[in-house]
């Protein structure tokens, strides 16, 4: 051992051996020392440009594209009415009606038959009336007539309109015409058939102011008897809130014509009857 403790063994240091924390070497032995990559240095940018503010611009319109959208628009009856002048009717607007109304199913033959004669239309009403001076003009001898009329379930005078409230409204304003006659409400609104039959039966009536649909109702069960009547009176001129008359509703157009079917127009050939367009 004495000469192992001799020997420079500090001398012979095996290869690859680390070295000590102390030893100024750079990069000692075989060890491999790792290299930061640095990053790149950007290029300076030129200077960004500022977004510009876009603004687009709606094509006028011009007066031929206006011309058209006003083309295509779909006019009411409303519009052409407030724009229009009023004009009263007349007995050949009656005729045509009857004649556009039955065309679809008739043959020629038939709606020659439905031509009514002129001689049983009354003067129309030029819009300067009221329903009392009116009827005072198409029947000056009104008192006398109603003190012959003695038959029950019928009435001397008709006055077709188109609503209950419309019929109303026309006996308040026949006050200064009909005197001591007896008028009656002929219409559908809180009274029934029944009841309207009954007064009928029990009472002289001269006028009667309704609506088509009831009448024609009377008309059917019996109620109510055409032959005594002399006088139909149309509620024409009048235009509701929609200024429609009383004949531009189909369905009150309709039981119109069907009234006329069930005795008027025969009553009328005869000349027994006279029509009126108010």
């Amino acid at each position: 051992m004495a000469d192992d403790l001799g020997d420079d063994w500090w001398e012979e240091r095996p290869v690859g051996a680390a070295s000590s924390p102390g030893s100024g070497d750079e990069g000692g032995g075989d060890t491999e020392m790792k290299q930061e990559k640095t990053a790149p240095v950007p290029a300076p940018s030129k200077k960004a440009k500022q977004p510009k503010e876009c603004f687009l611009i709606q094509p006028k319109e011009t007066k031929e594209e206006s011309t058209k959208t006003r083309k295509w628009r779909k006019k009411k009856i409303t519009d052409i009415l407030a724009k229009s002048e009023p004009k009263p009717g007349t007995p050949e607007d009656l005729q045509k009606l009857i004649k556009d109304y039955y065309s679809s199913n008739r043959s020629v033959i038939e709606l020659e038959e439905l031509n009514l004669p002129d001689s049983c239309f009354l003067k129309a009403n030029d819009l300067t009336h009221s329903l009392s001076s009116y009827l005072k003009e198409i029947c000056p001898k009104w008192v006398k007539l109603r003190k012959t009329h003695t038959e029950k379930k019928s009435v001397l005078m008709l006055i077709l309109c188109s609503s209950a409230v419309r019929a109303l409204g026309l006996i308040r304003s026949m006050t200064a015409f009909k005197g001591d006659s007896k008028v009656m409400k002929l219409f559908a609104k809180h009274i029934k058939v029944q009841e309207q039959v009954k007064l009928l039966e029990k009472r002289h009536v001269h006028l009667g102011v309704g609506t088509p649909g009831r009448i024609k109702e009377l008309v059917k069960q019996g109620g109510l008897n055409l032959n005594p009547l002399k006088f139909l009176v149309f509620d024409w001129n009048w235009r509701d809130q929609k200024l429609k008359r009383m004949m531009d509703i189909p369905e009150i157009r309709k039981e119109v014509f069907e009234l006329l079917e069930m005795g008027v127009l025969s009553l009328c050939k005869s000349e027994s009857l006279k029509l009126g367009l108010f």
